[in-house]
């Protein structure tokens, strides 16, 4: 079996649970790992792989047949996205949703000049939830669609309070509101703000001598990030947030309330849920199966960038089309 090679552009949380990700998948070999650091400061787990600078990647175009992008999408990914979109099939997991669309227009000029497929937004929101966002709407279109993240620790707010000036550490939780949870279920079809939604919770360890203040400021009024939300600022030591914030979690729920017959006096509840001990792990699962989907569409021919709700089922699954019906049709 010929082994889909793949490179990884970024060492952080999600490219170490990447690798890991790899072992699990049994048509996939880690050729690469790139960064911006110093690759030998680099301690990589896979035996007889290299790390290797970014500027070194257009070197190994030939390689590698999908590379996973697995920088955070505040800052890294506008960048490196359209940049290596201009050389590989590639797969990330931008999730800053009200820029998506700018940024799949950006990769995708990349990628069409290029010849190659790349897939955006990839993680489980936008992602897994998108899809079945997009299967509920569908499955009852009289009715409201509900998104819930949470309780956990969202990877990538967390990597934005830690971009903020005075900020050494920090790990943001995103919180459900029971009451709008419980309002939803009940079928009130009730119209939601983001603040109405979810609440954030912020803990910060500052450096020596920052202005704490302005630290807090900066976080709460954060455009695509904080400001419609009301969000708590805690300012806690390194060794508080090592022994009580050191783990991934998170989670969420997708709910399509709808109605169907004649006078829509029928009910439906369609609910989709996730649990994650740890949110890196997951994602990194879901950028390799859609890195599985670009190395076959690329291999059609296709290129482009293309997103979740894109893509059939199959294409995501290492197993042939007679097995997906014997064990899951």
């Amino acid at each position: 079996m010929n082994k889909i090679k793949i490179g990884i552009a970024g060492y952080g949380n999600l490219g170490k649970s990447v690798e890991l990700g790899i072992r699990h998948n049994k048509d996939m070999e880690l050729i690469g790992i790139f960064t911006r650091r110093d690759p030998s400061a680099l301690k990589i787990i896979t035996e007889g792989v290299q790390a290797y600078h970014f500027d070194q990647a257009a070197n190994m175009k030939d390689k590698i047949d999908v590379m996973i992008l697995c920088g955070g999408s505040m800052a890294d990914l506008p960048e490196q996205g359209p940049y290596f979109a201009g050389m590989f099939n590639t797969v990330d997991g931008f999730d800053t949703h009200a820029k998506i669309a700018e940024y799949f227009k950006a990769v995708d000029k990349k990628a069409l000049e290029s010849g190659k497929v790349c897939m955006v937004s990839c993680g489980w929101d936008p992602g897994m939830f998108s899809i079945n966002r997009v299967y509920a709407d569908a499955i009852l279109p009289e009715g409201g669609t509900y998104t819930f993240w949470g309780k956990g620790i969202s990877q990538g707010h967390s990597d934005a309070i830690r971009r903020v000036k005075g900020v050494k550490d920090g790990k943001q939780y995103t919180i459900p509101l029971d009451d709008a949870i419980e309002a939803v279920k009940r079928g009130d079809m009730p119209e939601l703000s983001a603040r109405q939604k979810h609440k954030r919770v912020c803990y910060i360890v500052a450096e020596e001598g920052a202005d704490r203040k302005q630290i807090e400021h900066d976080i709460v009024t954060m455009p695509n990030y904080f400001s419609d939300y009301d969000t708590e600022v805690y300012f806690i030591t390194e060794e508080e947030l090592k022994k009580n914030h050191s783990g991934l979690p998170h989670g969420g729920l997708v709910i399509r309330f709808g109605k169907t017959g004649l006078n829509l006096e029928n009910n439906h509840t369609i609910e989709y849920k996730l649990v994650l001990d740890s949110n890196p792990d997951l994602t990194a699962n879901v950028l390799l199966a859609f890195a599985r989907a670009a190395y076959r569409l690329s291999n059609e021919g296709i290129s482009g960038a293309k997103t979740v709700v894109d893509i059939p089922p199959a294409y995501l699954s290492d197993k042939s089309a007679e097995e997906l019906r014997e064990l899951f049709i």
